[in-house]
């Protein structure tokens, strides 16, 4: 049987030993009356952790972006958000059918926003244009690569829009070990973020989203209209602990892997016009011609990969990726370019 490299994304990582014992273990309520003891410390921890009043459980980092458009829009707001991001362009139109918002897209192709664009989107407002109910910034940024946004960046948008901001930070403890910058000096300037605990962190399931304790509040009413109140939830908060105790320093082995992925990368399609030093984090996001033929060929030969579109090829990295699952990508890589 083929050898077999998943790098088609950080989610199929699978949960530990030691999550799996917490799981099995955990003291559980009905969540749905706020009785389950382990979710209710997940939910003040993360919320300690981001800086924030309060924080909700969910199921999905989609649903807690679905929740933060509702409790931040009224139905017909703009909401101002990169082209590329998660919330517009991976979610199946999900704001505009949950929220009924619209999106004025800026370009995000280095990972940030183009500040003077915002602000001018902002400002149409006096030109009879739609009210913009907030801005939604992704950190990391996947489409470009997992790129984390610089904190003076963040913080500059905030001072210039009078709007709330949210943050997708599903893949936020990357940019906390990129960078250096804490989970809460990032959330600081953000009116709600979610985070995954189901990603590089490798916990089975769930996201949270945190912000102020009225609009959590109201973010339980919009989880429970989305369908996402559970019940004995704690099995899978326990999990979620686990994960914030032993996954988030670990995430640097992933992003020197994705470095060594990157400079692989370069050197096989230099046709690409790939960088390796603009992989900072634990994605690898390049062009090719015919990307979903490529990707095929890698499944022939035991390395799973991505498309975002039909030129673009996503690689990630994560806990169940080793150095030797890196020398048998090479060994693949070096085979395709020899033919």
């Amino acid at each position: 049987m083929t050898r077999l490299v998943d790098l088609r994304s950080d989610t199929v990582t699978q949960p530990t030993a030691a999550m799996r014992e917490a799981m099995a273990s955990a003291p559980v309520g009905d969540d749905g009356y706020g009785e389950d003891p382990t979710v209710n410390t997940l939910e003040a921890r993360v919320a300690a952790l981001l800086g924030k009043e309060a924080a909700v459980f969910v199921p999905s980092g989609v649903m807690a972006n679905q929740m933060a458009m509702r409790v931040l829009t009224h139905p017909g707001d703009v909401v101002v958000a990169g082209a590329n991001q998660h919330v517009v362009d991976f979610e199946m139109g999900a704001s505009a059918r949950n929220a009924s918002i619209q999106f004025a897209l800026v370009d995000d192709t280095s990972g940030r926003l183009d500040l003077d664009r915002v602000v001018e989107i902002v400002g149409a407002e006096a030109d009879h244009r739609a009210h913009v109910g907030a801005v939604a910034v992704e950190n990391t940024h996947m489409p470009s690569g997992g790129t984390p946004w610089a904190l003076d960046d963040l913080e500059a948008l905030a001072r210039a829009v009078d709007r709330p901001i949210h943050l997708d930070g599903a893949r936020l403890f990357n940019a906390v070990v990129a960078t250096g910058v804490s989970a809460a000096a990032y959330a600081a300037p953000v009116t709600t973020v979610m985070v995954c605990l189901s990603k590089g962190l490798a916990a089975p399931v769930g996201s949270l989203l945190a912000g102020p304790k009225d609009l959590m509040d109201r973010a339980r009413v919009e989880r429970k209209r989305l369908g996402g109140a559970m019940r004995q939830a704690g099995v899978l908060a326990a999990a979620g602990l686990v994960a914030l105790d032993t996954m988030v320093e670990r995430l640097a082995e992933d992003h020197a892997r994705a470095r060594r992925l990157a400079d692989l990368v370069a050197g096989t399609f230099p046709e690409s016009g790939y960088d390796p030093a603009s992989c900072r984090t634990n994605i690898v996001v390049f062009t090719h011609p015919d990307a979903r033929a490529l990707v095929g060929a890698l499944a022939e030969r035991g390395v799973l990969a991505g498309t975002l579109a039909a030129r673009r090829v996503r690689l990630v990295t994560h806990v169940g990726v080793s150095d030797d699952d890196l020398e048998h990508v090479a060994g693949v890589f070096d085979d395709l370019a020899r033919r």
